[in-house]
């Protein structure tokens, strides 16, 4: 392949940002079948698929998502390149580019990359949610710089990743007022048939939350579990129950939603990892990012 056409790699990501072809051409001001073509040309000059059939729908391949990831970066520039056309700077900022799974709660990433944010030569931060497996993938790639997790990557990749831990804290367990005041007496054996809010089963705090209750003769009832920190908190707004969150981030969290403290459990502690392509760190919003953390968000 000599030459790519830009405008049918730019109809292929603006598919993949709109979810389907439709909805991009519609975006387009084009018909459906010149965008689909446009798309079948980009394949044929790849010599690849980049889509293949899921039920009625199309899903990327893992070669379209790797295509993708180099689209994403090419029109990221490209709106670079316009902004500095048109104002004369920030064209060329650094990009800083983080994953975050679902299971990390925003606040804690807020704070994490909040001196990234503020260093002297700030660069421009671009953040991704999705899966681990996933995002460590494109760490690997140098897709990313950076993935913050509540876990450490797992020993059994086939490829090389480093973890630095930046901190751990225990859990509060909050709720909306009239709740808190409920269960508040006698915790932590209050918990016991008191409505419930939990990460999924399959995130690290939950693990140490169930050996802790288990141990302690708790056994809540469990309204509902969340992959989505966000969404957990949201729910536990409306009064549907009684929520953990990271000690750390307790004074933000009742500020902001209004909830109060139903009790705090120190012995089960929420950790959190920032994970780097490189043994040594030499991004300078990476480098900030894990000494602020262990000298200020956490004690360790």
């Amino acid at each position: 392949m000599e030459w790519l056409n830009y405008h049918h790699l730019f109809y292929f990501w603006l598919t993949v940002k709109t979810g389907t072809v439709s909805a991009a051409a519609e975006s387009l001001h084009l018909a459906r079948p010149t965008v689909a073509a446009q798309i079948k040309e980009l394949e044929k000059s790849v010599g690849r698929p980049l889509f293949e059939k899921q039920g009625r729908g199309l899903v990327l391949t893992e070669f379209g998502k790797q295509v993708h990831g180099y689209a994403e970066e090419i029109f990221a520039l490209g709106h670079e390149l316009r902004e500095f056309i048109k104002t004369g700077h920030q064209g060329n900022r650094k990009r800083f580019v983080v994953g975050l799974p679902d299971v990390v709660p925003k606040h804690v990433a807020f704070e994490l990359l909040k001196p990234a944010l503020h260093m002297k030569d700030r660069p421009r931060a671009i953040c991704y949610e999705g899966k681990l497996d996933q995002l460590l993938s494109d760490l690997a790639l140098h897709k990313l710089d950076l993935v913050i997790s509540d876990a450490p990557a797992p020993p059994t990749l086939e490829f090389k990743v480093y973890n630095h831990k930046l901190g751990e804290c225990g859990m509060s367990m909050l709720a909306t007022p009239g709740l808190a005041k409920r269960y508040k007496k006698g915790f932590p054996q209050s918990l016991t048939d008191a409505p419930c809010l939990l990460p999924t089963d399959h995130t690290a705090v939950r693990r140490s939350l169930d050996i802790w209750m288990d141990d302690n003769d708790i056994y809540p009832d469990i309204v509902a579990e969340f992959e989505d920190s966000a969404l957990l908190k949201v729910f536990g707004q409306a009064g549907e129950g009684l929520f953990p969150i990271p000690t750390a981030i307790e004074g933000l969290i009742k500020k902001q939603y209004g909830v109060h403290l139903v009790g705090r459990i120190p012995e089960v502690l929420d950790k959190f990892y920032a994970i780097s392509a490189e043994k040594r760190v030499h991004h300078e919003a990476t480098l900030l990012v894990v000494k602020q953390a262990r000298n200020k968000l956490f004690d360790v």
